[in-house]
């Protein structure tokens, strides 16, 4: 659990009023969504990049994946943005080719975290350089990728 001082609207914690994606995951705009839970919310990209783009976003305000942490509350919720993403990609463009991922700071255009589920190919063409890896200056990171780096460390001692 985060600590309070945390909590609260533009940090981690709960909804921020001025966050456009909050707005969405409670529902209080106009945009479809394709799906809801009580973590994420999924609906289409507004300027889409690809045959498809859905975007999943989490419910909790966090703003960008420098936020997320080593602790399975984190990694599982990761997990089930990407599976969310998988599955409503499945459903509406099976048969292609699928981009999971996250922009990076400074890249990233909004600050809420949200998963990119592109079904390819890009449509036009270029868009793909948006979603290219700049390395250590940050980019677009695969969710796999974002899975490894935060994946909890196990409090279990190996045997041997």
């Amino acid at each position: 659990m985060l600590p309070a001082a945390t909590k609260g609207g533009g940090m981690l914690g709960g909804p921020s009023p001025s966050c456009i994606f909050c707005q969405i995951a409670r529902s209080s705009t106009s945009t479809p969504l394709l799906h809801s839970d009580e973590k994420v919310a999924a609906f289409p990209d507004i300027n889409p990049s690809a045959f498809r783009h859905y975007l999943v976003i989490s419910k909790e305000h966090i703003p960008t994946v420098k936020d997320l942490q080593r602790r399975t509350e984190d990694f599982s919720l990761v997990s089930h943005m990407l599976n969310v993403g998988q599955n409503l990609l499945q459903r509406d463009a099976p048969q292609k080719q699928y981009r999971f991922g996250f922009h990076q700071p400074p890249v990233n255009s909004v600050d809420h975290l949200h998963l990119h589920c592109l079904a390819l190919p890009f449509e036009p063409r270029w868009r793909c350089v948006k979603y290219l890896s700049l390395g250590p200056l940050g980019g677009f990171i695969e969710a796999e990728k974002l899975l490894e780096r935060i994946k909890p460390v196990s409090s279990t001692p190996l045997k041997l």
